[in-house]
């Protein structure tokens, strides 16, 4: 199959995220990882440092790319001629605002598609704000994210 855009913030990236990213490449070519900025949310890592951690977490990993937008996902994905985005489900509570985004999507360009996969179930309490407020409080994340994440975290927090 061709391309698919697996749009989010990954502040940071998990394992969660990663799980995501492997299954979508075994039904697409290509998995474009797109950092996306939200102007409204405020983030510990630039968007500069979480392209650096994406590809290295993927960095074994031939037909991943990793990139990053300022504005709608739709936009990018017609100037990339790329029809399909990938998000990950962990509980049903995710659904209504992935199929909300999904529709709207849709609605702004007619040939953008949303393929949902279900996070695997050790992962399904996992998101990226746990793992920055375990991290804040100088817990143990290792189970999380992958060790450079890991390390940045501690850094970041002042944690080393």
């Amino acid at each position: 199959m061709d391309a698919a855009i697996y749009p989010g913030s990954f502040d940071p990236i998990t394992y969660g995220h990663l799980n995501i990213i492997e299954r979508a490449m075994r039904i697409f070519s290509r998995v474009v990882v797109l950092v996306a900025v939200n102007p409204q949310k405020n983030y510990i890592f630039s968007p500069e440092e979480k392209v650096e951690m994406i590809r290295e977490a993927t960095s074994d990993w031939s037909g991943v790319e990793v990139d990053r937008s300022d504005g709608l996902l739709v936009e990018y994905a017609r100037s990339r001629k790329i029809h399909t985005a990938v998000r990950g489900l962990r509980a049903i509570t995710d659904f209504e605002g992935e199929f909300a985004m999904a529709l709207t999507n849709r609605t702004l360009w007619p040939e953008m598609d949303t393929v949902f996969l279900m996070t695997r179930s050790d992962y399904m309490y996992l998101s990226a704000s746990v793992v920055r407020q375990v991290a804040q409080l100088g817990g143990d994340v290792s189970s999380f994210v992958p060790p450079a994440v890991e390390r940045r975290l501690r850094a970041k927090f002042g944690h080393a």
